[in-house]
């Protein structure tokens, strides 16, 4: 397996498969060395590295109805770094369309339903809420990061805390138009948790995108850094890709 390692309004994704597109680095970003599919990017000490070709799990054509980018974050900014899907989009280069990062768990507008989870209202109208969970405290084995020059050990390194509690309208995710229901086990446990990051910690996981097949050929991955105890914004790391469809 591959891999290390808000919410705006979209066009809805008529009923139908719509081709793959997998994020590669745009010419001139930052590579990781040794690695031509990941992307690097840097500022007021917190790294971040990006993989749009990087999803191997389950459903296999995930690509066809969201943008999965796998991410890495390494926090050396002598604060805490506020981990919430807000904070992360996808940004049309000519379009100038913002995707949003979706909370996987609003993928499931039928468990929501279930469980009763809260009504609200958004895109076409009234729709059923679901609640996004971070992780909480908590060290575990990870995979993927010898790969890109990290080495062994937990798959988050400085106490991590969590959850970002975030509800966000079901319809706003761009409509997945294939068999398989979303969100999978696969996305569930792959997906990078919300959360504070310590200084001197990293984590990576899946950020699931709106898809950008249809309208964009050039994008970039923008992330805000905010200060997870004053709130304050205080740096934004961009990396640019290009849209290779399948």
């Amino acid at each position: 397996m591959r891999g290390f390692g808000l919410v705006a309004a979209s066009l809805l994704i008529a009923s139908g498969c719509i081709p793959e597109a997998q994020l590669r680095p745009s010419t001139g970003a930052q590579l990781q060395q040794g690695d031509n599919e990941v992307a690097k990017a840097e500022a007021s000490g917190v790294v971040l590295l990006a993989d749009g070709t990087a999803w191997r799990g389950s459903p296999h054509d995930l690509e066809r109805s969201l943008t999965p980018v796998r991410v890495l974050l390494d926090n050396h900014s002598g604060r805490p770094l506020r981990l919430a899907y807000g904070d992360f989009a996808i940004v049309g280069t000519q379009s100038r369309f913002r995707y949003a990062a979706v909370p996987p768990l609003t993928l499931s507008n039928s468990v929501a339903s279930k469980e009763g989870q809260g009504q609200g209202h958004g895109g076409s109208g009234s729709t059923t809420m679901y609640l996004g969970v971070g992780a909480g405290w908590g060290y575990g084995p990870y995979w993927g990061f010898g790969r890109y020059g990290y080495g062994f050990g937990p798959y988050f390194q400085g106490p991590f805390v969590g959850p970002y509690s975030s509800f966000y309208p079901y319809p706003y995710y761009g409509g997945y138009s294939c068999q398989e229901p979303l969100p999978t086990k696969d996305m569930l446990e792959q997906a990078l948790p919300e959360g504070t990051l310590a200084d001197g910690g990293r984590v990576e996981g899946f950020l699931y995108f709106q898809g950008v097949t249809e309208r964009e050929s050039q994008v970039v991955l923008q992330a805000r850094l905010v200060d997870a105890k004053t709130g304050e914004p205080f740096g934004t790391l961009d990396i640019p890709f290009q849209v290779q469809k399948g």
